[in-house]
């Protein structure tokens, strides 16, 4: 198998190609995901290659390209929804909860709604109001909706060109801190990642710690740190955050007994909420420690002066790992 150690931008370009060369249905369309190749340069020399009748410059309306892509999804296209920043989906929320998201229940399984709605999200470019938003409970609290975070280039391309595949609507969110600054060998090729399972990123027996996205890596490198301490937890990437892999973490925290959960998302309802509730209902009797949550603060993303101090930091996961593995 061929490999390319590329990033993980180039690994959604690399995704949406393989994809459109293999099947003729999908198309890609946003603002400026044509001429210029995204806000990221995502989509850059897809239109050379495809044409503009397959890579649509769109106008700057959210719930246009969303509606768009939900027609053309129930009359035979696979479209690729590009929103420029997690922020701008919010206009886009009535056609992705309303229609979207229903398509499939409210026709009685008629038609499905193949479509994928890209977007970088989470702090790490020092951006503006609205381009630094993790927002992913409204969608993953919207039944119809899958929801996935890749955290790698590889898992990038290979949840990808699942979620296109899929015959229901996803949510595919990229990392934005992650877009240029982490590298990784990717197949070529066909590479596949199944929606809906998550991935043990490393071993341990101390604590399990759940998280996706940017933040998987700060958990990283807070194993490092609980390693001089002797301590050594078990990380998951979710990678899916709808459906969600239950049954990897509670057999994860059966082993271990304890766990904390790390979020970039706000703190109040955020899925480290629900997996905290998964816990207690379903193994209990496992724990020796209560379920701890690193996340965000209650507050809008603050602008970049003050946003380092926003989301999760190494110190922080290690402490919290500290607290539960000494009680």
């Amino acid at each position: 198998m061929n490999m390319a150690k590329i990033t993980m931008v180039e690994a959604v370009t690399n995704a949406l190609d393989y994809e459109m060369s293999r099947d003729k249905s999908v198309v890609v369309l946003g603002e400026d995901v044509g001429v210029d190749g995204g806000v990221f340069r995502a989509t850059d020399g897809l239109i050379k290659k495809y044409g503009s009748d397959r890579v649509i410059d769109t106008p700057l309306a959210e719930s246009g390209i969303v509606g768009a892509s939900i027609g053309m999804a129930i009359n035979g296209l696979r479209p690729v929804a590009e929103i420029q920043f997690m922020g701008f989906t919010y206009p886009a929320v009535d056609q992705l909860i309303s229609h979207a998201s229903r398509m499939r229940n409210r026709s009685r399984g008629v038609f499905t709604c193949p479509i994928v709605v890209r977007a970088p999200y989470g702090i790490g470019v020092k951006a503006l109001e609205h381009h630094s938003e993790s927002t992913e409970a409204y969608f993953i609290h919207t039944p119809g909706l899958k929801v996935v975070v890749p955290s790698s280039p590889s898992d990038c391309k290979g949840l990808l060109i699942s979620a296109i595949r899929d015959p229901d609507p996803v949510i595919f969110l990229e990392p934005t801190r992650l877009y240029r600054s982490v590298k990784e060998e990717v197949p070529s090729g066909e590479h596949i990642v199944p929606l809906g399972k998550a991935k043990i990123v490393q071993e341990g027996m101390d604590c399990t710690i759940v998280s996706w996205g940017a933040m998987l890596h700060e958990c990283m490198k807070a194993a490092e740190l609980l390693q001089k301490d002797e301590i050594f937890p078990e990380i998951i990437d979710l990678r899916t955050l709808s459906p969600m892999d239950t049954e990897a973490i509670l057999s994860s925290v059966k082993k271990t007994g304890r766990c904390v959960v790390v979020q970039e998302a706000p703190r109040t309802l955020g899925l480290s909420s629900e997996i905290s509730a998964l816990i207690m209902e379903k193994a209990l009797e496992h724990l020796q420690a209560p379920v701890q949550r690193v996340t965000s603060f209650d507050i809008i993303p603050p602008l970049q002066r003050g946003e380092q101090h926003y989301p999760p930091d190494p110190y922080r996961i290690y402490r919290s790992v500290k607290k539960v593995v000494e009680m």
